[in-house]
């Protein structure tokens, strides 16, 4: 065959690649979006905080959208909806995402109790729209009935659970002999009274010497005041407190114990990944603040995590918190992906059991119970010493400590989840 017949053949087979590829890029375009929703705090004391984790999430979904999309060039697009920190307000905007084509939920910000309530109202909405089912995952609420006595086909928990967590403080606690006396005082809803249980179980189970000195619960987000409190724990002689208080609870209770010359070593769940307590912490300069999450600011060792924060920084001004919550874009991504379907049920089979690769390392979502086996680190809010806290946080010379760290597999326990499948 002559050269220029043979530069035709090869021209012709390079312009229908091209057409192809401008085909498949268009179709890409014109591809409707896949609708996911937020249903968090965006107002009231704890709106802050939702808006952190709402941007922490819009974060997952740009790297996706960046990255190709999902099924094939559909990009990720979040509906936003304001939870009030009410379940009522939840559920109602259960149905408008829902109504809007969302058949993913998000949410974690607003409580247990309002996740609990968001989880029925997804199984009952399913069992009514067939087809159209919502899947629920929670990024952030710890309650371990949720993936326990329960749970449901339709939710999924990308967070450590309440026990997980206390396990890993509980064996912390155990090799710390100066701790001798502790007060649990927590927030009067599911997981502050979770905490509480977990606490007095697990912690006595590892250190069976210790004394729990005092009990109480107080209405979450309404008390203004911690000093009547304060004065309760000093009068029991307690040197630690067992608390699950979170946002300006948490922040309230420091001033109050400061102000009351209390020099106490706090356990709580997620206290440094809520913006403000490092502040209050330092204000307060007494004690010690211990917490557990699945990494933390200036954590040597993580440089995937801290290129996320980098960019996370430069998109949104803001300091970068929970890698789980910008994960959960991921985890969605990939059960897709492995789903090859947009199909609810498929989805939820497709996550059952999924393992993938993220930034604090390869992570399986348990297909028996929906829980997400997450690494946990132990940390302690400390001045910046340049050798175990190398940078402050929040404009101030404390930051975190590493004090132990324990992988998913090790916190994982046995549950009580009885899953009905369709």
């Amino acid at each position: 065959m002559k050269p220029i017949a043979l530069a035709r053949i090869a021209w012709r087979g390079l312009a229908h690649t091209a057409l192809a590829a401008a085909s498949a890029q268009a179709l890409a375009a014109d591809a409707p979006p896949y609708k996911v929703a937020f249903i968090d705090p965006l107002s009231g004391p704890f709106g802050s905080v939702g808006q952190l984790m709402l941007n922490h999430l819009r974060l997952g979904a740009e790297q996706v959208n960046a990255a190709g999309g999902v099924l094939g060039g559909r990009k990720m697009e979040i509906l936003e909806f304001d939870s009030k920190l009410s379940a009522q307000e939840s559920q109602t905007a259960l149905q408008s995402a829902a109504s809007q084509g969302a058949r993913v939920i998000f949410t974690g910000g607003s409580g247990s109790s309002v996740v609990a309530a968001l989880s029925q109202a997804a199984l009952r909405y399913n069992q009514r729209n067939p087809g159209k089912e919502v899947i629920v995952i929670n990024h952030s609420s710890i309650d371990p009935d949720l993936t326990g006595k329960n749970c449901n086909f339709w939710y999924f928990q990308t967070e450590a659970s309440t026990s997980m967590k206390m396990k890993a403080l509980a064996n912390f606690i155990k090799r710390s002999p100066e701790i001798k006396k502790i007060y649990l005082l927590n927030q009067d809803y599911a997981h502050g009274r979770q905490w509480a249980h977990y606490g007095r179980e697990m912690v006595g189970l590892a250190r069976p010497d210790i004394q729990f000195v005092g009990e109480q619960l107080h209405p979450i987000g309404k008390v203004k005041d911690f000093a009547p409190y304060v004065a309760n724990i000093k009068s029991s002689g307690a040197d630690s407190v067992i608390t699950g208080n979170w946002g300006p609870d948490m922040t309230l209770l420091l001033k109050a114990a400061a102000d009351a010359g209390m020099n106490l070593h706090y356990f709580n769940h997620s206290a440094g990944s809520f913006p403000g307590t490092v502040l209050a912490f330092s204000q307060a300069a007494a004690g010690e603040l211990t917490w557990v999450a699945e990494w933390h600011p200036g954590q040597a060792g993580t440089p995937k995590v801290d290129a996320w924060a980098k960019a996370y920084k430069a998109k949104f001004n803001q300091d970068y918190l929970a890698p789980r919550i910008t994960l959960s874009a991921h985890m969605l991504a990939n059960g897709l992906k492995k789903a090859g379907s947009d199909d609810p049920t498929k989805l939820v089979r497709a996550m059952e059991d999924l393992s993938f690769d993220t930034p604090v390392g390869t992570l399986r979502m348990r297909g028996e119970d929906h829980q997400l086996l997450l690494p946990q680190v132990v940390n302690t809010i400390a001045k910046v010493d340049g050798k175990k806290v190398t940078m402050g946080w929040e404009g101030t010379n404390y930051g975190f400590r590493t004090d132990a760290s324990y992988s998913g597999n090790e916190l994982a326990q046995g549950n009580a989840c009885k899953m009905a499948r369709p």
